[in-house]
């Protein structure tokens, strides 16, 4: 049971990440925002690196577990995404 709770807060730490990463890269590439652009970029290196360091304390089990759902909500993200990019065929 405390698995499946790793497992479901790493998939939705996957979300926000990858879904700040892709805000992040937007920003930078358009060249506005650049200062909350970097600040968010150190915000999302920190806080994934303090809830890895934090999960890793609980045992290896639980960081795999909060690194697989992490990999899951990566996945989902960016399928997502790439369903939206494809062009309509109908």
């Amino acid at each position: 049971m405390i698995l499946t709770l790793y497992s479901a807060a790493g998939f939705v730490l996957g979300l926000l990440y990858f879904q700040a990463l892709i805000w992040n890269a937007d920003q930078f590439a358009s060249g506005g925002a650049t200062l909350s652009a970097v600040g968010l970029l150190v915000g999302r290196f920190g806080l994934l690196a303090c809830i890895l360091l934090l999960t890793s304390l609980q045992g290896a089990l639980p960081l795999l577990m909060l690194t697989l759902g992490l990999l899951v909500g990566r996945y989902v993200l960016l399928r997502r995404a790439r369903l939206a990019t494809l062009p309509d065929v109908s």
